[in-house]
């Protein structure tokens, strides 16, 4: 088992990058792979989770060369040119593909399977399985959890579905579907949620019409192929926002090609909230997507309540967002966030169990989190901290080093590489006192 130790540190410094985005990552491998043409995918995250994609892809029958680390060249298939795998795909602990695949194969003439690790063959799949039966295909779960197995052959229709929960990846799964349904599909969701699919089906030609939460998709004869740049990852970003809040000194921590897709950046708009210093730089475009530069201050916080509508927009962020709020004046309270019960882990429960070990007075809430901050010297206390298997866990406790009295050990952390690969050397690069070793 691979574990963290992070010691105090006394700042955060200098400048950095972080990979490229995961869900956009899953998202152009996918599109571009029944796209006509090769399509060339730059700053591609090549963590477990989206290369679990990129070899399900591939078992599927597309051709798929990985010039380097970060850049891939996809020869598409068209819509209709994949293959069945002839066995189970299996995605790792990635659910974003695990539900992003029932999707696309839900519409294809062969039969198919999908499995995962032991966390996310317990991660509820009947969200994505009910609107998809509704379309008329054929999806199977084990008492709503993986295996999925999918039916091929079944014509699929447009529908228009009512959302209960804001979910990117559900949307995305009925997208997907939908391109190849007899008529349109339209989705209306409760609250915001990411819109990484309907930016990049645009760019690759589909028709999608929006309004407010309302997006209507019309099924396209075919998909173009397309030049991809995939920005850093805002999620992974965010672990160190927090520490530049918390440590960076006067010249502040820069963080370069942050992706700043509106529907993501909740986290930066709660952080200001509670008085971070965050300066957005050189705004631009990459692709479909809209890019900066953060450079991040530290900042005296104070606890606020978090308005819910920018808890959809923050939701992985929000193990991160509760060390920040420990580290406030006051009380932070987060509510409507029921969604991190289903996560990689209930991260309610391990973010909970975590800042209990370091000594921080909270309450753990069925949809949320209550936090008394402590803005005057060490908010945590020194200990051992069980990161459930999760990647988002074991990476807020790391931050929580910069303000604990002693050293953290975060078990179980070689989850980190499903969407961060290099955190542990990232981190020290700009002063984090953390080393990872195997016990």
């Amino acid at each position: 088992m691979l574990r963290f130790k992070a010691h105090p540190a006394m700042r955060v410094f200098g400048s950095m990058t972080v990979p490229g985005d995961k869900s956009i990552s899953h998202r152009a491998l996918m599109l571009s792979g029944i796209a006509e043409g090769t399509s060339e995918v730059s700053g591609f995250l090549e963590s477990e989770d989206c290369l679990a994609s990129l070899a399900a892809m591939r078992a599927l029958g597309v051709r798929i060369q990985q010039t380097s680390a970060t850049r891939v060249l996809i020869h598409g298939v068209g819509m209709h040119g994949l293959r069945g795998a002839g066995r189970a795909l299996d995605m790792g602990n990635a659910g974003t593909a695990m539900r992003l695949f029932t999707g696309l194969l839900s519409a294809q003439k062969f039969d198919s399977q999908l499995i995962g690790d032991a966390s996310l063959m317990k991660r509820p799949m009947e969200r994505v399985a009910k609107p998809l039966r509704a379309m008329g295909a054929d999806v199977r779960t084990r008492n709503g959890t993986p295996p999925v197995d999918i039916g091929g052959g079944r014509g699929l229709r447009g529908i228009d579905y009512q959302m209960k929960i804001a979910s990117a990846q559900v949307k995305s799964a009925i997208l997907l579907a939908g391109l190849y349904a007899s008529g349109p599909t339209t989705i209306k969701a409760p609250a915001v949620s990411r819109d990484h699919s309907e930016r990049m089906l645009k760019s690759c030609g589909v028709r999608l019409d929006t309004d407010g939460l309302r997006v209507r998709l019309h099924p396209p004869k075919h998909l173009r192929s397309q030049k991809i740049s995939v920005p850093g990852d805002f999620s992974s970003a965010a672990f160190f926002i927090v520490a530049g809040l918390l440590a960076a000194p006067s010249e502040g921590l820069l963080i370069q090609n942050v992706g700043l897709n509106p529907t993501r950046t909740g986290l930066v708009s709660i952080l200001r909230l509670m008085g971070a210093n965050i300066e957005i730089l050189d705004p631009r475009e990459s692709g479909a997507e809209p890019v900066a530069d953060l450079r991040v201050f530290a900042s005296p916080l104070r606890g606020v309540r978090v308005p819910e509508d920018l808890v959809s927009l923050a939701i992985d962020e929000l193990p991160v967002l509760f060390i920040a709020a420990a580290c406030a004046q006051g009380e932070t309270m987060v509510t409507g966030a029921e969604e991190l019960r289903v996560k990689e882990s209930d991260r309610i429960a391990a973010m909970s169990a975590g800042l209990t070990a370091l000594g921080v007075v909270h309450t753990a809430l069925p949809d949320g989190m209550q936090i008394k901050g402590n803005e005057l010297g060490s908010a945590f206390t020194s200990g051992e901290i069980d990161s459930f298997g999760d990647h988002r866990i074991a990476m807020s406790f790391a931050i929580a080093s910069l303000r604990a009295t002693g050293p953290i050990e975060i078990r179980d952390v070689a989850n980190v590489a499903t969407s961060f690969p290099g955190f542990v050397p990232l981190a020290q690069s700009v002063g984090l006192a953390i080393s990872e070793s195997a016990v």
